[in-house]
């Protein structure tokens, strides 16, 4: 990748990871499911009428909506209020960045080498380990929807590639107009009318600016900008820069909600990490390894 396509990537993952945050703040005062509605319906209007229609077939541009919208975002909202830190949640989904490449593998037929295994195995002791923290940052039910989330993201990924649209902006804002009615029904059908009856009385400054947030940094300008660099480079390379995301997520939980790191979490949480630089830098980096130099016999004159 090109040194300032690097960094426009460093600059969305700090956006991304700060958002496990923001999305948590929101959360405090509206329904997880209500919160990703809004804030779908948000990236979607009023652009959509702004921009024309991708040229990518209606199944992509829906199956995008749907996967990422409720798929993704609905259910980690769900992980997030059913008790998992904000931080952990940004580590989790990273698992994300593993299920893309043995998708991409079923897919597009691409190989999987030693190190993506190794990586694989050492990530998933990091996430063992994660369930043995007690300091009230991490519940079962959490983990399962957050990593029930990279699993739909790894899905979203494919379904980007398959479609490959030229402009991934109008993709990001058309695909979002398909993931709000469905977040909103799922609400309904769960809650009642409880979310909505409440929602005015609710919803205040914070979570205001908390749906906005996610909705045009997060969601318009960082995965449209995503999407691109998807579109522009394979696959496994994107995907590890997405390791990023963990660390700011951390930070932000840190710095905002004062969350602790006790050795166990930060053990548990370098291991997914560990795993994560194996398995999609391993083999890169040691075949750019130093050269050994075997010495040679001398002639004899």
């Amino acid at each position: 990748m090109k040194k300032q396509h690097i960094l426009i990537a460093v600059v969305i993952t700090a956006i991304w990871g700060l958002n496990f945050s923001i999305i948590k703040i929101g959360l405090e005062s509206v329904d997880p499911l209500i919160l990703a509605g809004i804030r779908f319906a948000l990236s979607a209007l009023p652009a959509v009428f702004f921009l024309k229609r991708p040229q990518v077939p209606w199944r992509y541009t829906i199956g995008y909506g749907l996967v990422f919208g409720v798929g993704l975002w609905g259910v980690v909202n769900l992980g997030i209020k059913a008790g998992l830190s904000s931080g952990i949640a940004s580590l989790l989904l990273q698992f994300s960045a593993f299920l893309t490449i043995v998708l991409g593998a079923v897919v597009f037929r691409e190989s999987l080498s030693r190190f993506q295994y190794l990586g694989i195995a050492v990530a998933l002791a990091g996430l063992f380990s994660i369930t043995f923290v007690t300091d009230g940052t991490v519940t079962l039910a959490g983990v399962a929807l957050v990593l029930l989330g990279a699993v739909s993201w790894s899905v979203a990924n494919v379904i980007l590639k398959k479609a490959a649209p030229k402009d991934t902006l109008a993709f990001m804002v058309w695909s979002s107009l398909f993931s709000p009615v469905p977040l909103f029904l799922l609400d309904l059908a769960v809650n009642g009318t409880k979310g909505y009856a409440e929602l005015p009385h609710q919803i205040g400054w914070a979570a205001v600016l908390s749906i906005l947030f996610q909705a045009y940094p997060n969601t318009v300008l960082g995965y449209a900008v995503w999407n691109w660099l998807l579109r522009e480079y394979p696959v496994s390379t994107v995907a590890p820069l997405s390791l990023l995301v963990p660390i700011f997520g951390v930070l932000g939980s840190v710095l905002i909600f004062d969350e602790s790191l006790p050795p166990l979490k930060l053990m548990a949480g370098a291991l997914v990490v560990a795993g994560l630089v194996i398995g999609l830098y391993g083999k890169r980096l040691a075949e750019s390894g130093p050269a050994v130099r075997v010495p040679t016999a001398s002639r004899s004159r």
